[in-house]
């Protein structure tokens, strides 16, 4: 079926595809892009029939509940999310098997750790300030806590797979495999009568992430024992630690910035507006998916020929990756605005009023889009400290902007100053690109195989 829908193509274009799929990386691409494409439906179907079974109220408050748990899970992660891809190449292409297999131990037992931690941390943080929190959240809240240890561990766990070019084993635990189990896990009650609230969803949220991480490091780890052969363990913490948390500013930061307007608003707003708000974001996530798949796709590949003597590799690989990204992303950016209306009709009646939303949120998902991955080629480049410091800046302006604009504009607000703190970040990361490696990933920009003058290190 693929090969007649390859004869469908242009001649030009279907041996340009050809050659894209020959390669491991072109592949990788294609596997992550269809499992994002799944993902995202599932995902977005999954939202509808929560919102559907739950009401807006509690729909809004397991949102923000759950959100929170997700960025702890990542920051959790000690950056271990995304150092494998660095770590894992490197060692495997020096045959250092002794090191590769300490830090495949060692960045899972340590990561679980760290979330336990955290998750030991935020109920003591709930318990001693329960009367400044609003009732519907504490119990939520409580709960929802308890999926940070399993999101780190699923999240280290999906960056070893991918390193070894495992899109799947890495990816459908998240975004197949969990949301199945939870509407398989609340349909008994739903079928039965019984109301599902916010800490009902939450508890069965829980129970999914736990069976599926559980089964995500049995099938990962079943294939690093055919892959790697049993010996002895080197670690090096301080050089994993040193190189990993700079990529968790990166990743943290970059999480931050897609979910802090979500629990932003629940400050100002009621449970009703944050599901409104929160339908709309995940109906943004048709467009973002694009750029996660490219990034995950190529973060490895920015290692590997940052790793080489020929620059001009690199920028060609960085702007090919910024085209992948954008023009994807604007058709469709394009599609989601004119279907935005329809598609949030079917959360409910009360969610069509997030339209407007979708459309200002594009603007600054395009601008994100333009320059590609860029955070994922600093990062894979060796100027992950610089990555985190425009990371850091533009969290906190995003900050700022949401804390002024919320209560004057309610949800408008919102999105107004989340779309142009990406617009910000696209802009940083561009001038930061051309600061530490010569050369701009722009989409819209033709290749220029040249060599850089400066390049200096993070």
């Amino acid at each position: 079926m693929f090969s007649r829908l390859q004869g469908l193509l242009p001649q030009g274009l279907r041996q340009q595809l050809g050659q894209k799929l020959a390669t491991g990386a072109g592949r990788m691409a294609l596997v992550i892009l269809a499992i994002r494409i799944a993902g995202a439906a599932l995902a977005y179907l999954s939202q509808i029939v929560l919102a559907r079974w739950m009401g807006a109220a509690d729909y809004g408050i397991f949102a923000v509940v759950w959100t929170l748990a997700l960025v702890l899970g990542l920051l959790a992660s000690l950056g271990f999310s995304a150092s494998p891809t660095r770590f894992v190449p490197q060692y495997n292409a020096a045959k250092d098997m002794n090191r590769l297999r300490g830090f495949l131990s060692a960045s899972r037992l340590l990561v679980f750790a760290a979330a336990s931690l955290t998750t030991l941390a935020g109920l003591e943080v709930i318990l001693w300030s329960r009367s400044l929190i609003d009732p519907l959240y504490v119990w939520p809240a409580a709960i929802a806590l308890l999926a940070v240890p399993l999101f780190a561990l699923t999240s280290v766990q999906d960056a070893i797979a991918r390193s070894y070019d495992l899109p799947a084993l890495g990816l459908l635990a998240s975004f197949i495999y969990r949301p199945l189990l939870l509407l398989a896990l609340l349909l008994p009650l739903v079928l039965t009568g019984h109301i599902v609230t916010a800490a009902i969803a939450a508890v069965m949220a829980v129970a999914a992430s736990l069976t599926v991480t559980a089964h995500q490091a049995w099938t990962l780890q079943r294939e690093l024992n055919r892959r790697i052969p049993a010996g002895p363990h080197r670690h090096e913490m301080r050089l994993w630690i040193t190189v990993s948390l700079p990529l968790l500013m990166v990743e943290g930061f970059l999480q931050l910035l897609s979910s802090a307007d979500v629990v932003m608003v629940s400050f100002w707003r009621p449970p009703e507006d944050v599901a409104i708000y929160f339908a709309a974001s995940k109906t943004l996530a048709l467009v973002h998916f694009v750029h996660f798949a490219v990034r995950a796709a190529s973060a490895h590949r920015f290692a590997g020929l940052a790793q080489g003597a020929n620059r001009s590799a690199l920028a060609a690989y960085a702007r090919q990756t910024s085209r992948w990204t954008f023009w994807p992303s604007l058709a469709a950016g394009t599609v989601l605005i004119v279907l935005s209306p329809l598609l949030l009709a079917l959360f409910g009646p009360q969610f069509s009023a997030g339209a407007p939303l979708i459309a200002i949120l594009v603007i600054g998902v395009l601008a994100r889009a333009s320059i590609g991955p860029a955070d994922a080629l600093l990062g894979m480049s060796g100027h992950q400290k610089s990555c985190a410091a425009v990371y850091a800046g533009v969290f906190a302006v995003n900050v700022c902007l949401n804390m002024v604009m919320i209560p004057l504009y309610g949800l408008i607000g919102a999105a107004v100053a989340t779309s142009l703190a990406m617009i910000i970040e696209a802009i940083a990361l561009a001038l930061m690109t051309r600061r530490r490696l010569g050369f701009v990933p722009f989409a819209l920009l033709p290749d220029r195989h040249r060599t850089p003058g400066r390049t200096g290190t993070a």
